[in-house]
């Protein structure tokens, strides 16, 4: 980074000396000599939006997508549950999701991460960051930030994780009127044949190697994540039993 950004710096800084889980990326060491460094552990195979939007990778098996959705959401529920004090991303997207040599995933980039104290359920902050898209109603209209932020936007990537689709869809390849993918899976879901509308939203590059029901499970799960209400949003902890069901039962 660049001197100026020594704010964002210091805050990836903060948190990645307190923190320190499977499932997050691993802070090595850093530097301050003419430039700002974070030095990471090495992660072999990029990042999520690289497999989902790169037609040139090969495509994520289910049962890979279903266990890289575990990870993340492990990874979550460790820094909104399990630290002395609660940290939010403010900004989880597959650009920000890596992926080891095992095809495990790592929660990465927390110089947005905004600290909040136990016990408080949200907090206001002065300013908006994080990525279009992503962000739910109560935090883009009212800067309002709680754990349940986090949650809205992991859905987001629940849902990219099926489609393979991105977040905001320009539409007849124009952006004069863009859709969230949100909003797609909302509307199909609320069909009277789910099931079907659902199986037009799956990335193509699964052919039919994916059990439907699973998919549903994950559609649905994403659903509830991306709810207007925050409070109606389930916790990283509920998020990451779901998936564990899931996980146990996800064949390729």
């Amino acid at each position: 980074m660049d001197m100026h950004a020594s704010k964002e710096f210091l805050a990836e800084l903060k948190v990645l000396t307190r923190i320190h889980h499977l499932n997050l990326v691993h802070l090595i060491g850093y530097c301050v000599e003419g430039s700002l460094f974070l030095v990471y552990e090495y992660i072999d195979n990029g990042n999520l939006s690289q497999h989902l939007q790169h037609s040139d990778r090969e495509p994520l098996s289910w049962s890979t997508r279903v266990q890289i959705a575990l990870d993340s959401a492990r990874g979550l529920e460790y820094i909104h549950e399990h630290t002395v004090s609660v940290y939010v991303h403010r900004d989880i997207k597959p650009a920000n999701i890596l992926i080891d040599k095992n095809f495990h995933a790592k929660v990465a980039d927390f110089g947005l991460t905004k600290l909040t104290e136990v016990g408080n359920s949200s907090l206001s902050t002065g300013r908006l960051v994080g990525t279009f898209g992503y962000m739910p109603p109560e935090y883009a209209q009212y800067l309002d930030v709680s754990p349940k932020v986090d949650v809205y936007a992991f859905g987001v990537v629940l849902c990219e994780l099926i489609s393979a689709k991105e977040a905001v869809i320009k539409t007849n390849g124009s952006s004069a009127d863009p859709r969230s993918l949100v909003a797609l899976f909302e509307e199909a879901l609320g069909k009277p044949d789910p099931t079907k509308e659902l199986s037009k939203l799956i990335d193509p590059r699964l052919g039919d190697s994916y059990p439907i029901n699973s998919v549903q499970k994950m559609a649905e799960l994403a659903r509830v994540c991306t709810h207007e209400n925050p409070q109606l949003r389930p916790s990283m902890t509920s998020v990451v039993v779901t998936l564990m069901t899931l996980s146990s039962s996800a064949g390729d």
